[in-house]
């Protein structure tokens, strides 16, 4: 965690687990920098949202930025007022959780010029090859190029967090790491870890290189 970029972006198609991959880097950052924020530009998924850890945040000093919709029963694709922070603020080590399509990555592309030009930070794609929208190689990468297009911004890493929730195996996620690779291969970039429930993560902490445990979100 101490190698991560001042500013990774975490994005991938609805399902995949981008939203709690994005709030358990922040509490893993926090251990070692003051200073962490999280930024919900996930404008297009009302429904299962970083505001939802806002006590974890909270107690551990995590920063929030987010819609003041976030959670509400008033929910509208609203960007965060002090969005720009992001850019802005350069002392906070920035954790973004981005919407999980083009549309949702629209919200990333006023800022994209300033991500690059500081040229300190992570594109991470969360893939789950059990989800039915991304069971494969040729649609996941579609999906990816799209989110590209419309931040205007390339992927610089995977993470594979195939899982089948309550219901996932070793198996499964030994079985899902030749697909992680093949979408890592074809688009040119490196699969940076693979997470899995915390209490399956000894059983493969040994059978699985940058292996992440992963303590699920809770819903508010």
């Amino acid at each position: 965690m101490k190698d991560l970029k001042r500013i990774t972006i975490i994005s991938g198609h609805y399902g995949s687990g981008k939203t709690n991959i994005a709030v358990n880097l922040a509490i893993d950052i926090k251990k070692s920098f003051d200073k962490v924020a999280v930024a919900d530009l996930d404008i297009v998924n009302p429904y299962f949202r970083t505001k939802d850890s806002i006590s974890d945040f909270e107690k551990n000093g995590i920063r929030l930025i987010s819609s003041e919709y976030a959670g509400s029963n008033v929910d509208i694709p609203a960007l965060p007022q002090d969005m720009y922070a992001i850019t802005d603020d350069k002392s906070y080590k920035m954790i973004v959780d981005l919407g999980g399509d083009d549309r949702g990555a629209l919200a990333l592309g006023r800022l994209t010029p300033e991500i690059i030009a500081e040229n300190n930070y992570e594109m991470l794609l969360v893939v789950n090859k059990f989800r039915p929208l991304t069971p494969d190689l040729e649609t996941t990468v579609q999906v990816a190029r799209e989110i590209e297009t419309a931040g205007k911004i390339k992927f610089t890493g995977v993470i594979n967090n195939s899982n089948l929730g309550e219901f996932t195996t070793e198996s499964d996620v030994l079985d899902s790491l030749s697909y992680a690779n093949e979408i890592a291969n074809c688009m040119g970039i490196p699969v940076k870890f693979t997470s899995v429930k915390a209490d399956l993560y000894e059983k493969l902490k040994n059978k699985i290189e940058n292996l992440y445990p992963l303590v699920l979100q809770a819903k508010i």
